[in-house]
């Protein structure tokens, strides 16, 4: 790889990265809304059988192409079962067991989480500015989901599901990077195939068991709510912000990349306080800043000898 393509490939990984957290944070507005129109599994079915829909229109339209014959799926396959399959089932589970600031608190620890796996299972070692700039992130979202008040649900089943989706992204992050020769669209695709058939089933399964088949078929056109959540959650978030993730990945390896998540984090703030009006606390502020100084110690050296 010449110089060229190198600053090349950190610019549009860094912005890839960027863009994905803006959207994961501006789906905060569309979940709130839809949270009392329909239970988990039938917004998490939902939003991939959308996704895998929208997926495959793009496909058959030829906007995007999918070669998958003639590779081995196992790399895919397993990235697809930790990102969405295990990581969505541990979030939604372990979100449902304990308070929103244990959960917050827990999930804000993925980028470290990246950093251990990349080490021993890619045998990357982290930058030194990459570790302080992860390790800054993570105190600026710790103070903004803490600001709120640590609340103790001390659920071992909580906190266990939790750690599994923890555990699992990162795995998902170091095994995009190992599926180099997939494209990130075919990696997408592979998630969110996967997707639309586990959590579509349980979706199902669910609606059968409480006798709401019906209900749960129809019922993106009986909530405006929940329309809106899911085809934000996924045509944006399943399918352009796992893309543009995967992207990243490529592009700029597990550590950069993981260094941005707590952008997330920054947007649904600045959303809540903009269009929710919700508050804005001093420790908030302080938070975002950490936050936003953290991704720029991680990334800003690399782009600027790429640039220089």
């Amino acid at each position: 790889m010449n110089e060229g393509n190198s600053q090349k490939d950190i610019v549009v990984g860094c912005l890839c990265a960027l863009g994905c957290e803006v959207i994961f944070g501006l789906s905060y507005l569309f979940t709130k809304q839809a949270t009392g129109a329909a239970s988990e599994l039938a917004l998490l079915g939902w939003r991939f059988i959308v996704a895998f829909l929208v997926m495959n229109a793009c496909v058959l339209s030829g906007l995007i192409k999918i070669h998958l014959k003639n590779k081995s799926l196992k790399k895919i396959v397993l990235v697809a079962v930790c990102n969405p399959l295990i990581y969505f089932t541990g979030e939604t589970v372990g979100i449902n067991y304990t308070t929103a600031s244990e959960s917050g608190v827990f999930l804000a620890s993925i980028p470290i989480a990246s950093l251990v796996c990349s080490t021993f299972v890619l045998h990357k070692k982290p930058a030194p500015r990459e570790t302080a700039g992860i390790g800054l992130t993570l105190l600026g979202v710790f103070i903004t989901v803490l600001v709120v008040g640590m609340e103790a649900s001390f659920s071992p089943a909580g906190y266990a599901m939790l750690s599994m989706a923890v555990i699992s992204y990162a795995l998902y992050s170091v095994f995009v990077e190992k599926a180099s020769e997939f494209s990130g669209i075919e990696i997408t695709y592979m998630m969110l195939s996967i997707g639309a058939l586990f959590f579509g089933t349980l979706a199902v399964g669910e609606a059968l068991i409480h006798n709401s088949f019906n209900t749960l078929l129809w019922l993106p056109l009986t909530s405006i709510p929940f329309l809106a959540a899911v085809l934000y959650q996924g045509i944006f978030c399943s399918i352009l912000a796992f893309f543009l993730f995967n992207k990243a990945i490529v592009s700029i390896g597990v550590n950069r990349s993981s260094s941005f998540i707590g952008i997330a984090t920054v947007i649904s703030i600045i959303a809540g306080v903009m269009i929710l009006e919700e508050e804005f606390t001093i420790a908030q502020m302080a938070g975002v800043i950490l936050i936003i100084a953290g991704v720029y110690i991680a990334n800003a050296k690399t782009v600027e000898s790429r640039c220089g």
